[in-house]
């Protein structure tokens, strides 16, 4: 790749990291939103070294034609990592075209986030519907001895995703730590209704699926669906939290 080029493929990803980072939520697929100062910063550094490279190359040049006097030098670089091309694609995908966001794909291939273990629960609300998230349902359903959550009616947000036998399914979340790298899914499978589409937002309201015994391990993390009602994607898709806000 010569020298132009690879300066303006500097200067494309830094105005493409700028883009997604603050002008849309698109970075929130990929990092957590505590990584956007360090996005900016990048893309600021990266159109920085691209102008600074620019500016070195173009004096080069002026120098280089005040003493090549015909003998030819022959710098011309083209055996020149030709990978540093496939760099080029992402970079343009920053600014026309954004990778899809992680979805039923990525949950359906992954494995299902480990919950942490809690010794002590605090008293349920005496609310109905219950807002919980995945986590904390299956938490209450495997850990919890007091079981609290049996014949109460709560209500989880997530996206759907296919099981692997016929007709079943899962409201899933995927919860990024730091970047897509490292994302993880929780899943509660939802028995008495069909399924939506794949990657469909849903709110599922209804009780726990019995089986085996509740507050232990043998307990499905499974939900019998009262009332299943698509929502759009909520603000802090990648985490799983009760939903902030639900973008129009």
């Amino acid at each position: 790749m010569r020298r132009p080029l690879q300066t303006a493929l500097l200067v494309l990803t830094g105005i493409g990291l700028l883009r997604v980072a603050l002008f849309t939520d698109l970075y929130l697929r990929y990092v957590k939103e505590g990584m956007r100062p360090l996005l900016i910063a990048s893309g600021v550094l990266l159109i920085l070294l691209g102008v600074a490279d620019a500016v070195a190359y173009g004096r080069r040049r002026g120098r280089d034609d005040h003493t090549d006097h015909g003998g030819g030098h022959g710098h011309h670089h083209a055996g020149a990592s030709r990978t540093a091309w496939l760099l080029l694609l992402p970079a343009l995908s920053l600014l026309l075209h954004a990778p899809p966001a992680l979805g039923a794909y990525t949950a359906s291939r992954e494995p299902a986030k480990t919950i942490t273990h809690q010794d002590d629960f605090d008293p349920l609300p005496a609310t109905s519907p219950l807002p919980i998230t995945l986590s904390d349902f299956i938490r209450r359903v495997q850990q919890d001895h007091t079981r609290a959550i049996r014949n109460r009616t709560v209500q989880m947000t997530g996206f759907v995703t296919s099981g692997k036998q016929g007709g079943s399914w899962y409201l899933t979340r995927i919860i990024i730590s730091c970047c897509a790298a490292d994302a993880q899914s929780v899943k509660v499978r939802v028995h008495g209704t069909s399924a939506p589409a794949a990657n469909t937002w849903v709110a599922v309201t209804g009780t726990w699926h019995p089986g085996g015994a509740l507050g232990t391990g043998s307990a499905p993390a499974a939900l019998d669906a009262r009332a299943v009602k698509k929502v759009a994607k909520p603000a802090n898709a990648y985490t799983d939290a009760l939903p902030l806000t639900f973008p129009r």
